[in-house]
């Protein structure tokens, strides 16, 4: 019988199917789901795949807020967000509005996050966000 073999995510090295970890790296390896056909023709979505969509979305759309930050369990960076957005409002009113330039920076990261979350695979993402808990970009 064949040795199915993974390819680790961070250093593209081979390991053993049933390693959970890169003997190279370190790195959490993804699940070897052997052949690359659902099983008795089911499609079963990747555990965190869902939110994906969400945090991409938000992350796009309430950036500034840090809202995708929360979908996706990270509490500390999403306060980060918060503190951020609130320091840029106080210093606007603050400076009568000059100061909203500020509000760029939040919103700009978020929007940048958003558009890499989307365009990660399920797999990717999965791995990169939920497995490896990847926090900024």
């Amino acid at each position: 019988m064949a040795t199915n073999y993974v390819t680790c995510p961070n250093c593209q090295s081979s390991n053993p199917g049933n390693f959970t970890t890169c003997t190279n790296c370190g790195t959490m390896l993804p699940f070897n789901q052997g052949p690359m056909q659902p099983m008795g023709g089911q499609n079963r979505p990747l555990p965190g795949a869902d939110k994906k969509l969400a945090a991409g979305l938000c992350g796009i759309l309430l950036g500034g807020l840090g809202i995708h930050k929360f979908i996706l369990g990270y509490q500390q960076e999403g306060i980060i967000y918060l503190g951020m957005f609130g320091a840029a409002l106080i210093i606007s009113i603050i400076t009568c509005g000059i100061g909203s330039i500020l509000f760029l920076v939040p919103s700009v990261m978020g929007l940048i996050e958003g558009i890499i979350y989307l365009t990660k695979s399920d797999e990717e993402f999965v791995q990169t966000y939920i497995v490896n808990k990847k926090p900024w970009f």
